[in-house]
Order: C-alpha cells, then structure tokens, then sequence
C-alpha cells in the first residue's frame, strides 16, 4: 500500500478523491445543481423571464451583468425560441418571441393585451413623451389628474358614473408603473420612461390616435 507520505495526494490509496460539501463547491448552489451559471447572472436571467423589461436605470447592478454575460443569456434565451433585445440607447432589455413559418416553434411568451384604460393611456403618455422630447426637453412627467381628463374623454359619454372611470385610469397606471413606462416621482406624479417608445412605435401611436379621432368624431 502507498504511504500517503510517498508524493501522492491524500485518499489516492483508496481509489477516491475525498468528498467537497456542497458548501465548499463554488459552481453548486443547491443540491443537485446541474447549471452552469454564476447566481448573478442566473438572477439576471429569471427577471428577463418573469419581467417584460430589465431597464438600466432601476437596475444598474444588473444591468452591468447582463452586458457582461450577454452573449450566454442569448443563448440560454435561445434554447426557449426567445430573442433577448438589448437597446443601449434607451438602456432598456426585452425579451421577443420568436415566430417562424418554417419551424414549428412552441409558444412560450404570450401576448398580454392591454386594457381599453391601458391603451388610452399609453396613448396619451407617448403623445407627451414625443411632444417633449421634440421640443428638446430629456424627460417628460405627467399628473394622475391629467391622465384621468385626457383618458376619461375618450370613454363612453353616456356612462356617468366617473368614480368607475377613475379607478379604471389609476388600476391602468398601476401596471404601467409595475411595467416600468412610468416611475412615480411624488405622489400622483410620474416620470415617463423611454420604455413608451418600445412599447408603442411611432407608426401604432399614428394608427392609434387616427383611430380614437375617428371614434371621437362618431360620438360627437
């Protein structure tokens, strides 16, 4: 039998190589961990799933390990028929599903449709996002009661029951603010994000307003 003095590692004599725990063992992070990825970049990967946006502003830490591990996350996305989109100038990341007429691809992002209240909304907010930004402004806010005005023209003039409308404008600002389109500054006060610009192209917002001009002049 070999002295474990004789120049050969400890447990050798044996056949084995002794055991590490698993809390020695950097690559595992729970038992039976298969995955590849550091926890940060796996972090990172779980808000571009759970989330529709990752934005670089509320989340610079984040935002920092995505660029850096890039290439691996569009690959990982890859592997699920998703498209990660990385736009550095609004400095904004956002996941596409891919859609192919020659490959049979199975749907994993579902398309969340926006609420009569949410599309008025996101209506308005892109109007005034692209006013300011035409006139030079970096930034562009708006007040609750503002939206409510604007939003609430556009509902049914025959419906008189505004406190219904109302709430209907807040839940709507409620997810946009959880979406990350807009960031609450003071209490019914908000910071429009650059997010708008994805979420409504300049050719919709066109075909959206000629559409609710077109609604408005029915009801007049």
């Amino acid at each position: 039998m070999s002295d474990p003095d004789d120049g050969w590692p400890a447990g050798a004599e044996t056949g084995f190589i002794d055991p590490v725990s698993m809390e020695d063992d950097p690559t595992e992070l729970f038992a039976g961990d298969a995955g590849t990825l550091d926890a940060d970049v796996r972090r990172v990967l779980v808000q571009l799933l759970r989330r529709k946006f990752l934005l670089a502003e509320k989340n610079r830490a984040q935002w920092r390990t995505l660029l850096e591990n890039q290439q691996i996350l569009e690959s990982r996305l890859h592997d699920l028929f998703v498209r990660l989109v990385v736009d550095h100038d609004r400095g904004v990341a956002y996941k596409q599903q891919v859609r192919s007429a020659e490959l049979d691809v199975p749907i994993l992002l579902k398309d969340d449709s926006y609420s009569r209240a949410e599309t008025l909304v996101l209506v308005h907010l892109r109007t005034v996002f692209q006013r300011e930004r035409g006139t030079g402004e970096t930034s562009a806010r708006v007040d609750v009661e503002e939206l409510e005005q604007t939003v609430l023209t556009y509902f049914d003039p025959h419906d008189h029951n505004m406190a219904r409308g109302q709430q209907e404008v807040r839940k709507a600002v409620e997810r946009l603010v959880t979406e990350g389109l807009l960031t609450e500054e003071s209490a019914g006060r908000y910071r429009i994000t650059p997010m708008v610009e994805v979420v409504l192209s300049t050719a919709k917002l066109s075909e959206l307003e000629q559409w609710l001009r077109g609604r408005n002049e029915a009801t007049a």
